[in-house]
């Protein structure tokens, strides 16, 4: 599927992710029923992901006896349920409830101790995983985010949609577990779509539904609606979205202020709030896991261009530059190695950050296998002063002459249509 047609995408393998205009129940492709659709699936960008029951599967995942159990991770019992599993849930309990009250709906469960260090790093995997597919992250909490995707069809030669079930799918292989994901054009109804097929789910909701997907949600489903507020709505006669779609703002601000002015917004799908990052002031890394450990120098280099590209796309999209360029690594037996180097003057070219990185990465490639690579710009600045002009040497302008002809070529006809010949694998 060509990036000028991902916006006539209507379904999507979760699996092999191929894209089709048509809904069909099967893919065509690999046979996987995990087929998704929706009229707007090609042309909507933002979204929320939210690891499911993010703790719990955390302890599962490194403790196999505890996959069919119910779990539930809190402080003990006096205490309150930090994340309860999907089997536990059956049973009644849920997060923030008291732990005495969970095991009372489920006795047999068994309760584990809450081990952050342990989940911080399974959340900075996450995280590495949200930072390859865009710099546009939000991150909410350590196992939740928004995303936005704008702008990544033409990088990734797909839609958001394909390229968010592509995280899901690394998320899966790396960090060995599951995510639910909410696509649609604004935070709130992202968030709202992310709840509704968990756990492992994808949901869209789009301009033309959203009125009616929200109609009858109860009003909690609002952000901001709390027992409190729920209860005065209540008294008034609003107990669905669709209760207060019924009515006009002008109503609603006079009975409530500026909150009834935000709840009519957000009961008609009306969200302006954009994704904020806090990128501008850490970095910009693009980073891959590789199917089996690579061992040679040659493909690791490599390797390093793909990444050096994605990086260089993403500083030139966001008008930023680096004025250092950090390399990581990360052996078969999962040791991480970092190095880092500061350049003479801040950069934003592909060609600049894989040479920092190419010399960092000759050190180490002496036959280690590795399993992931990844390349990173650091001590971000404007772009107005990446690349200036050497008065010994006129590389850096000879580089950007020739990635800005390239970025020209690409834009018109595609990420495919001309590259280095670094890029090319050894035969």
């Amino acid at each position: 599927m060509s990036a000028k047609n991902t916006k006539s995408v209507v379904a999507l393998c979760r699996d092999c992710l191929t894209e089709v205009t048509q809904k069909q129940p099967v893919c065509a492709h690999c046979g996987s029923e995990r087929m998704m659709s929706h009229p707007e699936l090609g042309a909507l960008t933002l979204a929320h992901i939210d690891c499911d029951a993010f703790y719990a599967a955390i302890e599962k995942r490194d403790d196999p006896s505890l996959a069919d159990k119910p779990v539930l991770i809190g402080g003990g019992k006096r205490g309150v349920v930090s994340t309860a599993c999907y089997v536990a849930r059956k049973f009644g309990p849920r997060s923030a409830m008291p732990m005495y009250k969970a095991l009372q709906m489920c006795p047999q469960a068994v309760v584990i101790k809450p081990n952050m260090a342990k989940y911080a790093e399974a959340s900075r995997q996450v995280r590495a995983i949200f930072d390859s597919a865009t710099p546009l992250v939000e991150p909410l909490s350590l196992d939740e985010a928004f995303l936005d995707l704008t702008g990544t069809t033409t990088l990734f030669q797909r839609s958001p949609a394909a390229t968010l079930a592509w995280v899901a799918r690394e998320i899966e292989r790396q960090v060995r577990i599951t995510v639910s994901i909410g696509l649609s054009y604004n935070k709130f109804l992202a968030k709202v779509a992310s709840d509704l097929d968990k756990p492992r789910g994808f949901a869209v909701i789009g301009r033309n539904d959203a009125v009616s997907r929200l109609h009858d949600m109860p009003i909690t489903r609002i952000p901001g609606v709390g027992p409190s507020l729920a209860d005065r709505l209540k008294i008034d006669g609003f107990f669905k979205i669709g209760d207060l779609q019924s009515r006009p703002e002008e109503e609603l601000a006079l009975r409530y202020g500026e909150t009834g002015a935000h709840l009519a917004h957000l009961a008609r799908g009306q969200d302006s709030r954009r994704v904020h990052t806090e990128r501008e002031s850490k970095s910009i890394s693009s980073e891959t896991t590789f199917e089996s450990d690579i061992t040679a120098a040659a493909e690791l280099r490599r390797q390093l261009w793909i990444q050096s590209e994605r990086v260089s796309e993403r500083l030139k999209k966001n008008e930023l530059a680096g004025r250092s360029v950090a390399l990581k690594l990360k052996t078969s037996k999962f040791k991480t190695i970092s190095r880092h180097h500061r350049l003479q003057s801040p950069t934003q070219l592909a060609e600049m950050i894989f040479r920092a990185g190419e010399a960092m990465l000759l050190k180490e490639a002496r036959g280690t296998p590795y399993r992931l690579i990844g390349i990173g710009v650091e001590d971000l600045c404007d772009a107005h002063l990446a690349d200036q002009p050497d008065f010994f040497s006129d590389g850096p302008k000879h580089h950007a002459g020739i990635e800005k002809a390239m970025d020209a070529v690409r834009a018109k006809f595609g990420r495919k249509a001309i590259g280095k010949g670094r890029a090319t694998k050894a035969k």
